[in-house]
Parts: C-alpha cells; structure tokens; sequence
C-alpha cells in the first residue's frame, strides 16, 4: 500500500472507516466479523484506521482497539471527541474543554492505548471558541495523549483559527464525484497551510459502486434521510455512475477503484477512508490504490464529468445544521 502525509503523520494512501460496522446504515454486525475485517485490512496493508466515540456509542472504538491491540505501534488510529455521549446526549455538540478531556481518556480506555495518533473535533461547537479547543489539545499533545490534531467539517475559517493555536495535521470532510464541494471551499486553505484531507464516503455510499441503480428505493435507514437518495434524484444523477463505469472498463478496474484512484490523483495530501462490512468490498476498493490516472485522463474526464448536473444535496437538514460553514 503506497502511503501519504497529512501533514506531518504518514497513513496508508487508503484508510478504513469504522462506523458502518457498528450499523449506521442499518443491519447488525458481529464483533468477531467485524474485528476480522479490520485485521483483514491491516494484513492487506492498511495502516489508518477512522473511528469515534459517537460510533455506537462506544463500540467502534472498543472493536478498533481490540482489533489492533497486536499491532498498536504499527497502525495509526484517529478517533474524535465533540458530541454529548457522556450526557447521553449523541447529537448534541459539546467541546466544552473539560469534555474533551474526559472524551479523550475513555476513548484511549477503549482503544486500549497510551496516546490518540490523530485526534479530530467532530464538529465545530459554535458554542466553544476554536482557541479553546486547539488549546486543550496542544495541552493533550504535551502530556502525551495525543499527537496529532485534526478538525471534521471545518471551515476555512474555523481551520485557520485552530491550526494559528495547535498544527492542525488533517481535515476530514465528505468528498467524492457526488461531492465535491471541498474542493471550493477549504482546498486553497489546506494547500497554503499544509494540511491532509481525509474524505469520508469516497464512495458516496455506494451510489458511485454501481450497487444503487434508478430503481432503488430507500424507505428505513440512513439513506432513507438524504436528498441524494430520494427516488426523483437517483434518476437524475445516473449518467454519473454510468461515466464511472465507462472509465472503470477502460481502465480495466472496477467502479469503486476508480472512484478511489480518481479523487488520490487529485492531490497527494489526501487519504480517503472507505468504510464497509464486507470483506470482498473492502478487497475491491483497496485495489483503487493501484490504479493510476495521466494528467491527460484526468483532463479528458472532467470535460466529461463537466457534462453532468447533479440532483440533491448530501445531508438531511439536520446533519446540515451541525455542519461548520
């Protein structure tokens, strides 16, 4: 597996993320499959591995940690801190600093280690001064807790102001071909300031797999909440899929590598952390790495890329309204 800065931490180019196992997009997951898998990912070469203390609550966090417990110190493991967990209060923000640090030292509980590699604020809190929380955890980075800093849905602005307190090393925002909107929005910031992109659902849940067609439909669950997924938008947005997989047959891999090969080719600062629950998924979309695109091919898909207005926006209204702008 070929690797990537952000910042200054070096990760697998492909990351794995750890909240679908714990049943976000519905079904039930057994811990010694779901441990299994993020073995599975290590031994494929996976170093990087994405979880929270909201994904669960808990579990995530304790299946990652049991999982890597044998090979600690040669994996980096990101969590984050930022909602009301503790209260039971899942959805609501929270990055008071003395939650921080009461997040962070259940989250190193169960992890089952001495020190956070990549620690994110999950959400800006606008109820907390950034300078608050850059501050608590470069006073967590001083005592050894931590190493890295990073920031989740972050504005320009927002990211400015934590990284003039503590180096911030990475950003994780959602982006794919059905989104690309970082791009506008806090790409020039992280390219001034040297900072990594961490992009979650790469694959955009799966609409860029070739897995949802026209005629699916999304009555429970989490898809069942976003604009994306509403039947009117599915029909609207399937000439992307379609241009994916033309690509994919010319580049003789499949949708999902080329969904993951394409957004690793738009700047070597970003490591996309694809998350499932299925082992030939996750054999599928490691293979993106391998892929490789020419400045040529990437310019010749654009153009074709440029031809397709999308439908729909990403998150529910409420998701939005937690979403730094």
């Amino acid at each position: 597996m070929p690797q990537r800065r952000l910042g200054s931490l070096q990760v697998s180019a492909i990351g794995l993320g750890c909240l679908p196992m714990v049943g976000y997009y519905g079904g039930t997951y057994a811990k010694k499959d779901m441990i299994a898998l993020i073995r599975r990912a290590y031994d494929s070469g996976v170093t990087f591995f994405d979880t929270a203390e909201v994904y669960g609550p808990y579990t995530s966090e304790e299946w990652v940690g049991e999982a890597l417990a044998p090979v600690r110190d040669k994996v980096i493991i990101a969590t984050k801190f930022g909602f009301g967990v503790e209260e039971g209060r899942p959805t609501a923000l929270n990055s008071r600093p003395d939650h921080i640090r009461r997040a962070v030292e259940g989250s190193l509980r169960r992890l089952r280690t001495d020190r956070i590699d990549l620690l994110y604020q999950h959400r800006v809190d606008p109820k907390v001064p950034m300078e608050d929380v850059a501050g608590t955890v470069k006073d967590l980075i001083r005592e050894g807790k931590v190493l890295h800093f990073g920031l989740s849905e972050a504005s320009a602005a927002s990211i400015r102001r934590a990284h003039a307190v503590q180096t911030v090393s990475a950003v994780q925002s959602e982006y794919s071909l059905l989104w690309r909107e970082p791009e506008t929005k806090i790409f020039p910031t992280l390219r001034e300031l040297g900072i990594g992109l961490v992009p979650y659902c790469p694959l955009g849940r799966g609409f860029l797999t070739g897995a949802i067609d026209e005629n699916s439909r999304f009555t429970t669950g989490r898809l069942s909440t976003l604009p994306q997924f509403t039947p009117e938008a599915l029909k609207h947005n399937m000439p992307l899929p379609r241009l994916i997989r033309s690509w994919a047959e010319r580049k003789q891999c499949t949708m999902s590598q080329f969904a993951i090969a394409w957004l690793l080719a738009q700047a070597p600062w970003i490591a996309p952390i694809p998350g499932t629950t299925n082992p030939a998924h996750l054999d599928d979309f490691l293979g993106g790495a391998a892929v490789s695109l020419t400045p040529e091919e990437l310019e010749e898909f654009e153009r074709e890329y440029g031809g397709i207005t999308l439908m729909g926006h990403r998150a529910d209204a409420f998701t939005e309204s937690q979403i730094d702008k």
